[in-house]
């Protein structure tokens, strides 16, 4: 039988109208697009192109926009850039929540480690969103940066990052706001200027688009320090031969998910709240750790009492179920989800997340059969290591 991949917030496979436009760039379009010769110039003229086709889902010039090789790259140069840049004039204070994608958190308690950031960590609710008043609370005279994720890579919760960026710039206008919006472009309408922030992250492969390329948005006046350099390439921002095909199919597959987004968003929210529905109502104890109404379309969460997402995950593959237990950076180490804990979720049910991210493939069958298999593993595991628990919550 068809294995069923519910794992998209890891990774989508490549749209073919991404594919076809990469071609050219992969075979005979194979210029260096620093090069000043008409081999080169065609691959410059690619990457002019790509560029203006992100900026215009983005609302922005295309002067604002930064590739990079990944969403985690873009995290780094947006807090390393920004600190670099500004720390020495504005401060060297920076304020993350305390449930960003590790691009964000580690890099931040890194730069705290080596002494180039005094760093605060904000605390999230139940349903693992946070308060604005709660980040604007924290910011200070020398508070340089706040980073805050607009949805989040584990729960797909999506935070308020526009009363949040409000909320700061009352207490100090000069901070600056980045977002990782690495999971929210193609699922909720993402408009940097809307959102008041001064950096945003991106990656292509979250969103039909191939591996290996991201993207930084930098708000036209807003200087950072470059972490790679050499060659002087994206406006001295990010040295390096530009990756000319991934560039292409990056806004190849953001220009489809964009024009896609209402409609799938809709279908995904109803399949997904479908598999939530189904596994509550059929796995006794499952917890939905989800955010309810402010949940990106495409995730379902749980968290099962008496049971381990790693002995989970074995099951489930054996299945035929493509899942995870949050972020796929963690490499399957099986550690409590550092999202799960800052909600409240103790170690023993945060070692027990699973994630399953649907796609534009995934249909109402294939979110039935899958909470099928899912209650069956479980009560399999549950029955090899004696687990009880009680009724379902949430």
């Amino acid at each position: 039988m068809t294995r069923l991949y519910l794992d998209h917030a890891a990774t989508t496979p490549l749209a073919a109208e991404a594919l076809k436009e990469m071609m050219p760039y992969l075979t005979t379009t194979y210029g260096n697009p620093s090069a000043v010769h008409a081999t080169g110039r065609a691959a410059r003229a690619a990457v002019d192109s790509a560029r203006d086709r992100v900026a215009a889902v983005l609302g922005c010039t295309q002067r604002e926009i930064v590739f990079t090789g990944s969403g985690t790259e873009a995290d780094n140069l947006a807090l390393r850039g920004v600190l670099e840049r500004w720390g020495a004039e504005r401060g060297r204070h920076l304020v993350v929540s305390a449930v960003e994608h590790d691009g964000v958190l580690e890099t931040a308690r890194r730069l705290e480690e080596t002494g180039a950031a005094a760093l605060t960590i904000v605390a999230c609710a139940r349903d693992g969103r946070v308060a604005p008043d709660a980040v604007a609370a924290v910011v200070t005279p020398e508070t340089v940066l706040v980073s805050v994720m607009l949805v989040n890579n584990e729960t797909g919760a999506v935070q308020d990052v526009a009363a949040i960026a409000a909320a700061v710039h009352r207490r100090n206008p000069a901070t600056l706001i980045h977002t990782d919006a690495v999971q929210a472009l193609g699922r909720i309408p993402v408009d940097p200027g809307a959102l008041g922030v001064d950096l945003l992250s991106l990656s292509a492969h979250k969103l039909y688009g191939p591996k290996g390329v991201g993207a930084l948005w930098v708000r036209h006046g807003v200087a950072i320090a470059a972490q790679t350099t050499g060659g002087g390439q994206e406006r001295n921002r990010r040295s390096a031969t530009e990756n000319v095909a991934g560039i292409t199919g990056f806004a190849a597959a953001a220009d489809l998910a964009e024009r896609r987004r209402a409609v799938e968003g809709d279908r995904q929210a109803g399949v997904c709240r479908r598999l939530v529905a189904a596994v509550l109502a059929s796995v006794p104890g499952a917890i939905d750790t989800g955010a309810g109404d402010h949940t990106a379309p495409g995730f379902a969460t749980f968290a099962f009492p008496g049971v381990r997402s790693d002995v989970l995950l074995t099951a489930l593959d054996m299945a035929g179920v493509d899942a995870s237990a949050g972020s796929a950076c963690a490499g399957g180490a099986p550690l409590p989800s550092h999202v799960l804990r800052a909600m409240g979720y103790p170690d023993d049910l945060a070692a027990g997340a699973l994630r399953c991210t649907t796609g534009r493939s995934t249909t109402l069958e294939d979110v039935d059969r899958a909470a099928a298999l899912i209650a069956a593993a479980v009560q399999q595991i549950r029955g090899r290591t004696g687990a009880a628990v009680g009724a379902s919550a949430r």
